[in-house]
């Protein structure tokens, strides 16, 4: 029996997100991540001290569309998730999967030296990593 190859986050994770101020309504955000082709917005920090927020797509569709407030009248600090659990692009992407089952997640980003540089999804594991290695067999 053969070792499982290794397949790191970074090699599978997407760099597809935007950076949004908080201060922006979800009406920009949205036009924004329309523009980029985008489905993930890192809130950027205020200051050097403070950490990083996330918005995903769903958290859009369950804190305005299903609750009827109008997205041009909602900031997107208000529906974000902060501080957002992040993941080390060196990190093996079984132990992902793992951190994303016991806290809920489906998306994070990756952070390395303290700064975003991509995005990693089940999508990302599931059709790019674990495909990968189950070709191999």
């Amino acid at each position: 029996m053969s070792k499982p190859k290794l397949i790191r986050v970074r090699d599978i994770m997407k760099d597809n997100f935007l950076k949004i101020n908080g201060l922006k309504t979800v009406q920009e955000a949205i036009d924004s991540l329309r523009q980029a082709d985008a489905h993930t917005l890192i809130v950027e920090k205020r200051h050097e001290n403070d950490e990083y927020g996330i918005v995903v797509l769903a958290d859009i569709a369950k804190n305005v569309l299903a609750k009827d407030r109008a997205p041009e009248r909602v900031n997107v600090y208000e529906i974000m998730s902060k501080p957002v659990l992040c993941v080390d692009p060196d990190m093996d992407i079984r132990y992902c999967s793992r951190i994303f089952d016991r806290f809920g997640l489906s998306t994070a980003p990756v952070i390395q030296k303290g700064q975003v540089i991509g995005i990693i999804t089940y999508q990302e594991i599931v059709l790019h990593g674990l495909c990968s290695t189950s070709s191999q067999h």
